[in-house]
C-alpha cells in the first residue's frame, strides 16, 4: 500500500512538472489580453427590517442575473496585472422575505458594477495554468428601479403605484480564478468575486431598509493574448 502511494505521487509530481513547464504565451510585462464570456451574479442578501409604517418583519430577498461581459487586462509586470470588466446592467427581481414571504415579485432594479482589479497572477508567463487573486473596488450604480402591483398593494392600497429607489454604493471586491492556455493567443478562463456591498432602499411611500447584497459572481470565458 506504502509503496503504492509512494508511486502514484511520483506520477501526480511529473504530471504537475509537465504541465507547468508547457510551453506558451500567456500574459506577461507589457501584454493586453481580452477575455469575453458570461458572468452570473448571484446576490447573498441579509435584509435589515422595512421601516415603519410596515409588519414587524418586512424583508426583501434579490435574485440572479448572467449577462455577457468583455474582460480587459494589462500586465504590469510577468504577476501583476489590472484588468478591468465592462458589460451590460444586470436585471435584479426584488421578492418579499420575512413576513412577507411568498408575495411574489415586488419590483425590479437595474445595477452596472463598474469594477477595476489588481490581480497577482502565479508561476512564469509561459506556464499553461495560471491560477491568480485580485482585488479591487466596486461602484454599484443602480438605475430603472420599478415597482409592481403586490408592491402596491402591500405599501399604498388604493394610493398610487408604490416604486423605490436603491442608492449608489462603492464596495471592496475579492476575487480568484484561474486560465488555461490553448495555444500561444487563445486561453479560457473562469474566475469568481466576492463584492461586500451594503445598500439601502427607499420607497416611495416613505419606509426604507438597509439590504446587504454581497453579490458572487461566476464568470467563464475564452480570452486572446495580443
Amino acid at each position: 500500500m506504502k509503496l503504492h502511494l509512494h508511486s502514484a505521487v511520483k506520477v501526480l509530481a511529473v504530471a504537475a512538472t509537465m504541465v507547468l513547464a508547457s510551453s506558451a504565451s500567456a500574459q506577461s510585462a507589457g501584454q493586453l489580453t481580452v477575455k469575453g464570456g458570461f458572468n452570473l451574479i448571484t446576490p447573498k442578501v441579509e435584509s435589515g427590517d422595512m421601516s415603519a409604517p410596515a409588519l414587524p418583519f418586512t424583508r426583501a430577498d434579490i435574485g440572479s442575473d448572467t449577462q455577457p461581459v468583455l474582460i480587459f487586462a494589462y500586465g504590469m509586470t510577468d504577476n501583476i496585472s489590472v484588468e478591468i470588466p465592462l458589460g451590460l446592467a444586470y436585471k435584479h427581481d426584488l421578492f418579499g422575505a420575512g413576513a412577507i414571504a411568498g408575495t411574489g415579485k415586488l419590483g425590479s432594479s437595474k445595477v452596472l458594477p463598474i469594477t477595476t482589479l489588481i490581480q497577482y497572477r502565479f508561476f512564469a508567463p509561459t506556464a499553461k495554468i495560471r491560477p491568480y487573486v485580485g482585488v479591487g473596488a466596486t461602484y454599484a450604480y443602480f438605475s430603472e428601479a420599478t415597482g409592481s402591483g403586490q408592491m402596491s398593494t402591500l405599501l399604498n392600497v388604493g394610493g398610487a403605484p408604490s416604486t423605490f429607489k436603491m442608492e449608489n454604493k462603492f464596495a471592496a471586491t475579492f476575487q480568484a480564478g484561474v486560465s488555461y492556455a490553448i495555444n500561444e493567443r487563445w486561453f479560457s478562463d473562469l474566475s469568481v468575486t466576492k463584492t461586500l456591498l451594503k445598500t439601502k432602499a427607499t420607497f416611495s411611500t416613505g419606509q426604507t431598509q438597509n439590504i446587504k447584497l454581497d453579490p458572487l459572481g461566476v464568470s467563464v470565458a475564452i480570452g486572446y493574448k495580443f
